[in-house]
């Protein structure tokens, strides 16, 4: 059993059943010429064991007389071996020892009286059961042999036999032809098989093409082709009925994919139009409030409190504007500037600020002694380390030590914003740099966007315009954001 798990096993359905087609094969010959091998010994054998009947004991009778004539044998002499089969073997036995012996010799009439039996021979000969029956007994000197043991007048035991050599060569000769044939059908069969099962699962191959080519697309991406169906099949067979079910499959996914892209590019619109048009009144209302602010009669304390919220407001109002225009303007595929920018620079400039913002979190730096330059636009890029640093300040408390690392590799650049903080929630991890995402699923006036959840979003979207990924690395203790962007 350990031999039989060690050897290889086909893979595809197509080997499987070639190798299952010549497995059945060569057990259905197996058995044929099994039991044609088995046959053909009972039958040669029965012939022989008839033979040594028309022969009796005669010849073992002539052992024990020396070729004298008795009277009851009608003139034949007992020594006459001219009508003996080449091989016959006799002899006497006498109280289980061998008295007389003697073979007819191929070419020679006359018996060989000086054959050479061994003790162990002797010893068989003895055993011979004394039945009239044939019995199979191996002879050192001999090889195998057909015996009949018959009792003697003088109380002796005659045997005579006949040798199962050509018995044997002819089942061997058999077993071999068998062999060959048989190997050769098998072959054969195998070839033959490996072309037909392959013909056979032609249209499941064209299924499993058409799905790998689908399995590349994009689906995710927004509107996308499918490539053209797999080709039908007998409806009939079992190969036609899944390559039929896979067709509707498809068009049941083309059908939900341009339905959700129909459905998207409508949201998009809508986003894009609602943000365009809320511009002018968020500036209107922030205008006017601050040119209230600006009147030089007195104003009443709670009227200049509600002037400065409706100013703040309105600022963070306009900020989530700009920045769903900003992510409807990257879904719509819009190019951004690409020129050469000093990431070196930017990330330098990046956490001046942050400190600026969040005095009481350690800021430490990482830099290369190169400056570090990769094409893009550097104002959407400064917004990129702008939302990171913010967001390394606003969900740590105060105390944190933020580290930001620029390392230049052969074909990108790696930025890596790292902190000792609580660690993003196992929850929101897979969701994190999804739009309207929030680690603690509450507005916040201080947040950055409002406390919308688009921070980490506009992040993911601007470094995948500019060719690059952006991925997590969080627990207690150590979250790393790390942006790689081609050079």
């Amino acid at each position: 059993m350990t031999f039989l798990r060690r050897l290889p096993r086909p893979r595809t359905l197509r080997a499987r059943l070639t190798v299952g087609l010549v497995v059945l094969l060569a057990v259905s010959c197996a058995a044929v010429g099994l039991a044609a091998v088995v046959e053909l010994n009972g039958f040669l054998t029965q012939r022989l064991d008839e033979q040594l009947v028309q022969v009796g004991t005669r010849f073992p009778e002539s052992l024990e007389h020396h070729g004298k004539v008795p009277d009851d044998h009608d003139g034949d002499e007992y020594g006459d071996t001219r009508r003996m089969a080449t091989g016959t073997f006799g002899a006497r036995l006498l109280d289980g020892t061998v008295t007389n012996k003697g073979l007819i010799r191929s070419g020679d009439p006359s018996a060989d009286l000086n054959v050479d039996l061994s003790a162990e021979d002797a010893g068989r000969l003895a055993r011979v059961p004394v039945d009239g029956g044939p019995h199979t007994v191996d002879l050192s000197a001999l090889d195998d042999y057909r015996v009949v043991a018959s009792a003697g007048r003088d109380g002796d035991v005659l045997i005579v036999g006949l040798p199962l050599e050509p018995v044997q060569a002819t089942v061997h000769r058999l077993e071999l032809v068998a062999g060959v044939v048989f190997g050769l059908a098998l072959v054969v069969a195998g070839v033959a098989g490996a072309f037909w099962v392959r013909w056979s699962l032609r249209p499941l191959s064209r299924v499993a093409a058409t799905a790998a080519r689908v399995s590349e697309l994009p689906l995710a991406s927004g509107e996308v082709a499918l490539p053209p169906r797999a080709p039908d099949a007998d409806p009939r067979s079992e190969v036609g009925r899944v390559a039929a079910a896979f067709n509707r499959m498809l068009g049941h996914v083309e059908d939900a994919l341009t339905k959700r892209h129909a459905s998207e590019e409508r949201l998009r619109r809508f986003a894009a139009d609602a943000s365009h048009e809320l511009r002018t009144p968020v500036a209107s209302v922030r205008g006017h409030a601050e040119l209230a602010l600006l009147h030089p009669g007195p104003v009443p304390p709670e009227v200049t409190r509600a002037l400065h919220r409706i100013t703040a407001g309105s600022a963070r109002m306009g900020e989530m504007v700009d920045d769903l225009l900003l992510l409807a303007r990257l879904d719509a595929g819009r190019p951004l500037e690409s020129r050469p920018v000093d990431l070196t620079h930017l990330v330098l400039d990046a956490v001046t600020d942050a400190r600026a913002a969040g005095p009481g979190h350690g800021w430490t730096l990482d830099l290369p002694e190169d400056p570090v330059t990769v094409p893009g636009d550097a104002h959407r890029l400064q917004q990129v380390l702008a939302n990171l640093l913010a967001n390394a300040r606003v969900h740590t408390p105060v105390g944190t030590k933020v580290m930001v690392t620029l390392q230049a590799a052969p074909d990108a650049a790696v930025l890596s914003v790292q902190d000792d903080g609580p660690g993003v929630p196992e929850d929101v991890r897979p969701g994190v740099f999804e739009r309207f995402t929030r680690a603690d699923h509450r507005r916040r006036p201080d947040a950055p966007g409002g406390g919308a959840g688009l921070g980490l979003s506009i992040v993911a979207a601007v470094v995948e315009a500019h060719g690059g990924s952006v991925g997590l690395e969080s627990s207690p203790g150590a979250t790393t954001f790390r942006v790689s962007l081609p050079v």
